[in-house]
């Protein structure tokens, strides 16, 4: 038997996620500026923060871009499987037990988090007869990750148990970089300190947020995330970075209502007056929030129309009584992150934040990738 053709499938999508690659690229170029002589490297972990290692890691490694840093080891092979030979791969999750000889064999730089893995990593440096590269990641305040206070001390009075480990990089981990806050200058002293009484190597402190307070912060080797795919990393400022994404859902259905009818489940929404609800294809298993239920806004065709009734599995209605009948017909897409819904908007009606926005983007939309612009010949 033979299948039929399928149609466009743009066309059969409920929603359309469209990723600017050349903005990810634009917002990572802009910071590699602010911190030179520092090198940017670029966090990709969540894959790329929902927007597709396997895009996005080679469009950043064309511009240039060498260090890529992921948190689980599963997400540094396929960091590994599409970035340049060249290119470092940090994996910030640490040394399960048992999995030192995939990390050598793969090329990926573990990020040493206490003195077991230290001491695991110089036992397979032992084992395999030669000193193997590693990042050390001191804790300075966020109290997650990392050496604490007294381990460090054990490190420094012994610095044997280092043997082994080429340490590339000496990292630490801002806990408030996107606030104003006194502990942003106590990490930095401390971390200061641990690296004075360490042998020499790279140090790394600064995040997205931490790029914006300064060189004092940038070190040699910079780790911005959210900032390379849209989120604001100076909360209380205007947005530097480029959006990235724009999400529309496929307009289903528009029915007239009036009181006394209610919408969606558990009848939260109940009509005040005669109207229009507009019916879309999106839903909390697309990544779009309940929490947004009763809290979002849409845009269709320009104008705002706000989220009423509860936020479901795979439908969002909204109110477009305002809104003329040509403009919200049944096939039509609707903005729900794009220019007029930037990322971090629809964050703070869903009551999260833009990184939870981001990575909860789901796997059923239809995905276009927009390549950045071929780079400019001298």
């Amino acid at each position: 038997m033979t299948s039929a053709p399928l149609s466009d499938p743009l066309a059969r999508a409920g929603a359309v996620l469209t990723i600017d690659l050349g903005a990810v690229v634009a917002n990572w170029t802009q910071l590699r500026d602010r911190v030179a002589p520092a090198e940017c490297a670029a966090v990709v972990k969540a894959n790329a923060y929902g927007l597709g290692v396997e895009r996005v890691v080679p469009a950043l490694a064309a511009a240039g871009c060498r260090t890529f840093v992921v948190a689980q080891f599963e997400e540094a092979l396929a960091v590994r499987a599409v970035a340049p030979a060249d290119a470092r791969v940090l994996s910030l999750g640490g040394l399960p037990a048992g999995t030192a000889p995939d990390f050598t064999a793969h090329r990926i730089l573990p990020v040493l988090n206490h003195l077991g893995d230290i001491a695991a990593w110089q036992t397979h440096a032992r084992a395999e007869g030669t000193a193997l590269p590693a990042v050390v990641h001191i804790d300075t305040g966020m109290n997650r990750l990392g050496l604490g206070p007294d381990e460090l001390d054990t490190l420094v009075g012994d610095l044997s148990r280092l043997e082994g480990v080429d340490v590339r990089v000496w990292m630490t981990h801002l806990a408030c970089a996107d606030e104003d806050s006194v502990m942003n200058s106590q990490q930095l002293g401390r971390f200061r300190s641990a690296i004075g009484r360490l042998p020499a190597a790279e140090a790394s402190f600064a995040n997205s947020s931490g790029i914006f307070h300064g060189t004092a912060f940038h070190f040699d080797l910079v780790r911005p995330g959210c900032a390379l795919y849209g989120v604001n990393p100076t909360p209380a400022a205007e947005n530097p970075m480029r959006g990235t994404i724009r999400l529309d859902a496929r307009l289903l259905q528009v029915r007239n209502v009036d009181s006394p009818m209610t919408v969606g489940y558990g009848a939260t929404h109940r009509v005040a007056a005669r109207g229009k609800i507009a019916t879309i294809a999106v839903g909390y298993a697309d990544g779009y929030l309940r929490s947004l239920s009763g809290r979002g806004h849409v845009f269709v065709n320009g104008v705002a129309a706000p989220v009423v009734g509860r936020v479901s599995m795979d439908l969002v209605t909204v109110d477009v009584s305002h809104l003329p009948d040509a403009a919200v017909t049944p096939g039509g897409l609707v903005e729900l992150i794009g220019p007029n819904r930037p990322v971090d908007t629809v964050a703070s009606e869903g009551g999260t934040i833009g990184y939870e926005i981001l990575t909860s983007l789901g796997a059923r939309y239809h995905r276009v990738y927009r390549d950045p612009p071929p780079p400019e010949v001298a």
